[in-house]
C-alpha cells in the first residue's frame, strides 16, 4: 500500500511517499541518499521480502521524486527525521535494511537512539559524499558551491549540467550498475524524472559535497558499528569502485558484524542484483 506522511521540522513541512505492506516482523528499507535516489530503488527487495515480514520503504526528506522545498538541509534533519519514522510511524523494534549512505544514518539511529532497531542489514554502506571521497577530504569551497546550486538563477542552470543525460548514464556506468545496458530506456526516463523533481537540486548538491555526511572519517564510521550494540550485516557486490569497497571491508573486522561479497554489483547492488541480496538477507533477518 503507499500512502503519503507528512513531516515536519523546525523550518516546514514535506510530503513524503511511502509504501508498506506483508506482516509479521517489522523490516524497514532505506533508500539510498543520492541525486537519483528513490525508495523506488528498494521495491525489488520489497517485493521478496514482503511475504515473511511487514515490509515498509520511505523517502527521505529533500530526495524523492515530489517536489522538494529549499532549505539547508543538514544530517541532524535526516537524524530526526529517521528517529520519528521509526518510533512514531512504524511500531519499533525494527530490523533495517539501508543502502549507501543511508548506512550511516541507520549505524547513527542504533547508537544514540537504542531499541528501535534491533538488527541491520547494511548494503553497500558509505559515510563520505562523492566529492569528498574523489578530493580526499572536505574543502572550504564545497560550501560555495552549495550556495551556488541553491542559487534562485544560476542554480538550476548549475544543477542540469551535472544531471544531464550523459552525466547520469556515466555516473552509473562507472560506479553505480554492473551492466552498463541496466540504466536505458524507462529505467533511464524515470532516474532523470528523479533528478528533476521541484527543488531536487537541494539536498542532491548536499549529499554530493559532503554536507549530509553524519561523520567526518573512517574511525567514527567504525565507532558507530561497534557501538551500535545489535547483529550487522553488510553486504557489497565484488564490483564496488575501490575507494568505497576499502570502507565497506574494514567493517568486516568487527566483532558485531558479519560480511558477504557478492560475485557482482557495485552500489545500487540491492536494485541491479535483489535475488542475490534477498537471498543473503533473509536468513540473517530469520534469526
Amino acid at each position: 500500500m503507499e500512502r503519503t506522511i507528512r513531516c515536519r521540522w523546525e523550518r516546514g513541512e514535506i510530503a513524503l511517499g511511502m509504501d508498506e505492506a506483508g506482516s509479521g516482523r517489522s523490516v524497514v528499507l532505506l533508500p539510498a541518499l543520492s541525486s537519483i535516489s528513490t525508495r523506488g530503488e528498494m521495491r525489488p527487495l520489497f517485493d521478496r521480502l514482503q511475504s515473511q515480514f511487514r515490509v515498509a520503504t520511505v523517502d527521505w526528506p529533500s530526495f524523492g521524486d515530489r517536489p522538494r522545498p529549499r532549505d539547508d538541509w543538514s544530517p541532524d534533519i535526516l537524524s530526526a527525521f529517521l528517529n520519528w519514522f521509526l518510533s512514531e510511524i512504524v511500531s519499533p523494534p525494527h530490523a533495517v535494511i539501508a543502502a549507501g549512505h543511508a548506512a550511516t544514518y541507520a549505524l547513527y539511529q542504533a547508537v544514540y537512539h537504542p531499541g528501535t532497531i534491533e538488527r541491520l542489514v547494511l548494503i553497500a554502506p558509505t559515510w563520505r559524499g562523492p566529492l569528498p571521497t574523489m578530493m580526499g577530504g572536505t574543502r572550504a569551497w564545497f560550501a560555495r558551491v552549495r550556495a551556488a546550486v541553491d542559487h534562485p538563477v544560476v542554480g538550476p542552470l548549475l544543477y542540469r549540467l551535472n544531471v544531464s543525460r550523459i552525466v547520469i548514464r556515466k555516473m552509473a556506468r562507472e560506479h553505480v550498475y554492473s551492466d552498463p545496458g541496466w540504466l536505458t530506456g524507462d529505467r533511464l526516463t524515470e532516474k532523470l524524472a528523479v533528478t528533476r523533481a521541484p527543488g531536487a537540486r537541494h539536498g542532491s548538491v548536499r549529499f554530493v559535497t559532503g554536507g549530509l555526511d553524519r561523520i567526518d572519517s573512517r574511525g567514527a564510521f567504525l565507532d558507530l558499528a561497534r557501538h551500535a550494540n545489535v547483529p550487522i550485516l553488510v553486504v557489497y557486490g565484488n564490483e564496488t569502485p575501490p575507494k568505497s569497497r576499502a570502507e565497506m571491508e574494514a567493517l568486516a573486522d568487527l566483532p558485531n558484524v558479519r560480511s558477504e561479497r557478492l560475485a557482482k554489483g557495485k552500489l545500487a547492488v540491492h536494485e541491479e542484483l535483489p535475488d542475490a541480496v534477498a537471498e543473503t538477507a533473509i536468513p540473517f533477518l530469520n534469526r
